[in-house]
């Protein structure tokens, strides 16, 4: 979907190599994000993944498919937790969080750990965690066109995992009781369900992202517990735009403001 995340241009950098096919940016909450110039950029999936985690700060979490580091980032900029292990396959976008990492203080506070969700073990994250966040690739690998780039193609396509893959990675990650959180596209929601539920992580809140009241919702994010008792509860939609315009609704303003979505009800 399109990007509604400002990213205004920083020139300065301080101990941090930047290549020619790369940028860097200001984003939300004051960091600063290198990016690949025809790579994947910091969207709507990615921030409002960041708000949905709820802010505990003596947690300890795991992102799956980290990218560019960006949620990972934006959760410790909020203090969502005390410590992040960044799981992420291919070995530049490592390097390329490692570098965001460290442009903005934060290498006491993440970890990235090269490595395929399907091989991934609480070993590789010294222990259980409490909570699991993903953004992950949506994409059959047969479906669409796939992307010329191969970072985009891998990131977008289960190339390397599916969703089943990604939910049992947490599973594995997650401590008894502990908490998945993912967005998604609405119209795989049937399979991200099947794989929750097939790997005991129980659906505890789902809620739906529109563009505006008039279209169909482009994103959905939820909530599992592992070995959870069942029972769902469908969230307040939350719409991007007000009707007809350009203009951000309220509930979507508070969350680019607070990157916290708590305050919805």
């Amino acid at each position: 979907m399109h990007s509604v995340i400002v990213l205004v241009a920083v020139r300065m950098l301080k101990n941090v190599m930047i290549n020619n096919d790369e940028r860097i940016n200001e984003i939300n909450e004051s960091l600063r994000l290198i990016e690949k110039k025809d790579g994947l950029v910091f969207g709507t999936d990615a921030y409002l993944l960041s708000a949905y985690l709820p802010k505990r700060s003596k947690t300890v979490g795991a992102e799956l498919g980290c990218g560019t580091g960006v949620i990972s980032l934006l959760a410790t900029a909020k203090s969502k937790c005390s410590r992040i292990y960044a799981l992420e396959v291919q070995q530049e976008f490592c390097t390329l969080t490692e570098r965001n990492i460290e442009l903005n203080g934060f290498s006491e506070k993440i970890k990235v750990i090269n490595k395929n969700v399907k091989d991934a073990s609480s070993k590789d994250t010294e222990g259980e965690v409490d909570f699991v966040f993903s953004n992950p690739p949506y994409m059959k690998a047969d479906s669409g066109k796939a992307n010329e780039h191969s970072e985009k193609n891998i990131a977008r396509h289960e190339v390397c995992g599916d969703i089943n893959d990604f939910c049992a990675c947490a599973k594995r990650l997650l401590k008894h009781g502990g908490y998945f959180y993912c967005v998604y596209r609405p119209d795989r929601m049937a399979d991200l369900i099947h794989a929750l539920k097939n790997n005991d992580l129980e659906p505890k809140k789902i809620t739906f992202v529109y563009p505006n009241s008039s279209t169909p919702p482009c994103l959905l994010l939820i909530s599992a517990r592992l070995y959870g008792k069942s029972g769902m509860s469908v969230e307040k939609p939350l719409f991007i735009y007000k009707d007809q315009t350009t203009e951000y609704t309220d509930d979507f303003a508070k969350i680019y403001e607070t990157c916290s979505m708590e305050h919805i009800k």
